[in-house]
């Protein structure tokens, strides 16, 4: 049974209002005052409150946007109860978080239709609410499998560290590392477009086939060939038109050579040096389209030659396309200066890049999964 809780110093207006609800099977509570009835809502919780406009102290204005800015409230419907009926008034009363009015003086079947429509919509937004969390609840429980896939952070022979912040909406981040033989080491980052488990769930595919080598005629000693596989497997027009972009590397820990492709990706960064004024930085990029993009996409390979005190980072775009709280972007540059800034052979620099990272966003939670692999050399 839904609750109503009308709130009104005049007293025959609210033992009118009481006998007609009541008469239509709610339960109605009633407070003379705006302070009682602020203290009746937290107590009952009701589905519907009834709140006259004018009023001695707490008026109707004052205790509406009260009700109306507490969490707790947001699926109660709120109806002011007027003799006001100005275009102005009404414009205050919508401001202050008013969901309807009634005009006085109270007409018995306009009050019921109102009633009824107030509390069909209070229904609706605690459906969704209940949808909402639920969703998220699932979109939580897909992150953590997503984390559960990842990797374990690597000590010996060298350091790989990381660090996976995903999104409320969960976006399509996913990288892995592994051994292909007792001298290389393979290691990339992948992020799917969009959002949600159709996102996800791409990620997770491209994941397990290389983890598991499922393509057994396929040279994953070399990056260009292995996105080329990827690229004719993950067309997007079979994959509900989702592409992602990707950073393969592979690491010759013998000669020190890295040998890398990309497909769309962000450059990964390699920074050498023993201080940020000895750094030097190496942008390790190739040309080549996102996977799934275009069946005749080209990649070719880059290498490079890893001096010592050399840390790479891989990354996806949700490291750097951050709103600040000017409403500006975040930009790659900007994130390159500050893994510079904390180049130190010794410590891991990733707790204090993120730090950064939450301090300049400007929201509770990142919009887009947040992945960061460090792999220092020596």
């Amino acid at each position: 049974m839904y609750q109503i809780l009308i709130i009104d110093d005049d007293y025959s207006i609210k033992v009118l209002l009481k006998r007609m609800l009541e008469k239509q099977g709610y339960k109605v509570i009633a407070a003379s005052s705006g302070e009682e009835g602020i203290e009746k809502a937290l107590a009952h919780h009701p589905a519907l409150i009834i709140c006259d406009w004018i009023m001695p102290g707490l008026n109707g204005l004052e205790v509406c946007h009260r009700i109306k800015t507490d969490p707790k409230f947001s699926t109660t419907f709120f109806i002011l109860l007027t003799s006001l009926d100005s275009v102005a008034d009404c414009v205050k009363g919508l401001d202050a978080g008013a969901d309807d009015f009634i005009s006085k003086p109270i007409e018995h079947n306009e009050l019921q239709a109102r009633v009824r429509a107030g509390l069909r919509l209070h229904q609706l937004s605690r459906d969704l609410q209940t949808q909402k969390l639920l969703l998220e609840s699932e979109m939580s429980e897909a992150a953590e499998y997503v984390r559960s896939l990842l990797p374990f952070p690597m000590i010996e022979p060298f350091n790989i560290n990381f660090r996976f912040i995903p999104s409320r909406q969960l976006g399509g981040d996913c990288f892995d590392y592994y051994w292909l033989d007792a001298n290389y080491l393979a290691i990339y980052l992948l992020d799917t477009a969009g959002h949600g488990l159709k996102a996800t769930l791409p990620s997770v595919s491209v994941m397990n086939l290389l983890r598991s080598r499922a393509l057994k005629s396929l040279n994953y000693y070399q990056p260009s060939d292995v996105l080329k596989a990827l690229n004719d497997t993950f067309q997007m027009n079979y994959q509900n038109d989702k592409y992602f972009t990707i950073w393969y590397g592979v690491y010759n820990r013998l000669n020190r050579q890295l040998i890398y492709a990309s497909a769309g990706h962000p450059p990964a960064v390699l920074i050498t040096g023993t201080s940020p004024r000895k750094a030097e930085v190496k942008l390790l990029k190739t040309p080549g389209m996102p996977v799934g993009m275009f069946p005749e996409a080209k990649y070719i390979d880059g290498f490079c030659n890893v001096e010592k005190f050399s840390s790479l980072y891989i990354f996806s775009d949700g490291a750097y396309e951050i709103a600040k709280s000017d409403g500006t972007l975040w930009s790659l540059d900007a994130f390159i200066q500050l893994l510079v800034s904390l180049q130190n052979p010794i410590e891991s620099q990733l707790e204090q890049v993120l730090s950064y990272l939450i301090a300049i966003n400007s929201k509770d939670v990142f919009d887009d999964d947040l992945s960061i692999l460090q792999m220092k050399f020596d």
